[in-house]
């Protein structure tokens, strides 16, 4: 079994399980075998560009969701500014005050669809275990600019949601970036301002880190003269 292969199959399965569905019933929704869709999720068999669309659909996730990881995220004839040189996945982390916790996110960075443009993968709110178990997954674009980076990212599950994330001075090289996110919250609904602090190694979510993460007190007195959110 190849490794694209064994990869697929075992990102079929957690989608799979995460929707409720049995083997017997997510193969009939897709008009295949049960025998069939368990050789693809084992990677004994590879699939087709059909059925892997067919089940990214009934899984409502992002096709590129259940492809794996790139090997390489650098192109030669583009290179991105210092802060994301040579990273093919870097992670995020926001304070959530609805329940006092941290919302830890994982960006995996893909091809370059064209110069200066990168696909991206974001998966937010994931638990101990594989980050692509998660509560919301988004796709978009990162783009590099002079003196900033965006993420512009749509919900996989919910296209009608939308994100998008502002790095300011990512030719500065650092291990961590302060960043805005702004989107649209589900729990309740309303859009939403936050800080977010991108790291290029994963942090230990304690209280030191939620300290860091909450608007403090020179956010405030920023916002109040400013009237805006602003993070640098």
């Amino acid at each position: 079994m190849g490794r694209v292969n064994t990869e697929v199959g075992e990102q079929l399965r957690r989608c799979r399980r995460r929707r409720g569905l049995t083997l017997e019933e997510a193969a009939a929704k897709i008009g295949k075998s049960k025998s069939t869709l368990s050789k693809y999720e084992k990677g004994e068999i590879a699939l087709d560009l059909e059925t892997l669309y067919a089940l990214a659909e009934l899984y409502r996730v992002h096709v590129e969701q259940l492809l794996p990881r790139p090997e390489t995220a650098e192109d030669e004839n583009s290179p991105a500014p210092a802060f994301f040189a040579g990273l093919k996945q870097f992670y995020g982390y926001l304070f959530d005050g609805r329940d006092n916790s941290i919302i830890r996110c994982v960006f995996d960075v893909q091809a370059e669809s064209e110069p200066g443009r990168r696909r991206v993968m974001l998966y937010m709110n994931y638990r101990d275990g594989d980050y692509r178990d998660c509560e919301n997954t988004y796709y978009g674009y990162m783009e590099h600019y002079d003196a900033v980076t965006t993420l512009t990212l749509t919900n996989a599950e919910t296209p009608m949601e939308k994100a998008s994330c502002q790095v300011l001075a990512p030719y500065l090289d650092a291990e961590r970036k302060w960043a805005l996110w702004t989107g649209l919250s589900s729990r309740p609904m309303m859009p939403i301002a936050a800080k977010m602090l991108l790291t290029k190694k994963p942090l230990t979510a304690d209280g030191a880190l939620a300290k860091e993460l909450k608007i403090s007190k020179e956010d405030l007195r920023v916002l109040k003269l400013y009237n805006m959110l602003a993070v640098t």
